[in-house]
C-alpha cells in the first residue's frame, strides 16, 4: 500500500527490521516487500530462543484476553487496546534490565529454551 511504502521509505537508512522466523515473516512475499522497499531486515538463525521483551508484553495482551472472553471483534480489540495502555513504563524497564539475565540463561543451556 502507499501508507506502508512511504512508512518504508522514511525509515532511516542505518536501521535494521528484526523479526522471528515465523513464516508469515519468511515467505516469498514478505521478502519481496522488504526487498523491493531496501529494508534490511536481521538475518534470524531457526529455532533461536526468543529473548525480545516485547514478547512477554504480547503475552500479558494475551491472559488479558484470554481473562476478558471478549465474543465479538469490537470487544477484543478494546481489550487488546486497554491492556496495551495499561503497560507501565516501569513494566517495560524491568524487561529491559533483564536482558543481561535472559543472556546468560541462553548461555548457560547452550542456545536452547529458557524460561524467558
Amino acid at each position: 500500500s502507499r501508507k506502508s511504502h512511504k512508512q518504508a521509505m522514511d525509515m532511516p537508512l542505518k536501521w535494521v527490521f528484526q523479526q522471528d522466523n515465523d513464516p508469515k515473516h519468511t515467505s516469498k512475499r514478505a521478502k519481496s516487500w522488504f526487498q523491493t522497499n531496501k529494508i534490511n531486515v536481521m538475518e534470524w538463525p531457526a529455532q533461536s530462543p526468543d529473548l525480545n521483551p516485547i514478547e512477554n508484553l504480547w503475552g500479558d495482551i494475551k491472559n488479558a484476553v484470554s481473562e476478558a472472553k471478549p465474543r465479538n471483534v469490537n470487544e477484543l480489540w478494546n481489550v487488546v487496546k486497554e491492556s496495551w495502555s495499561g503497560i507501565t513504563a516501569e513494566r517495560c524497564h524491568k524487561l529491559v534490565d533483564s536482558m543481561p539475565h535472559r543472556c546468560e540463561a541462553v548461555i548457560k543451556n547452550c542456545g536452547h529454551t529458557t524460561k524467558y
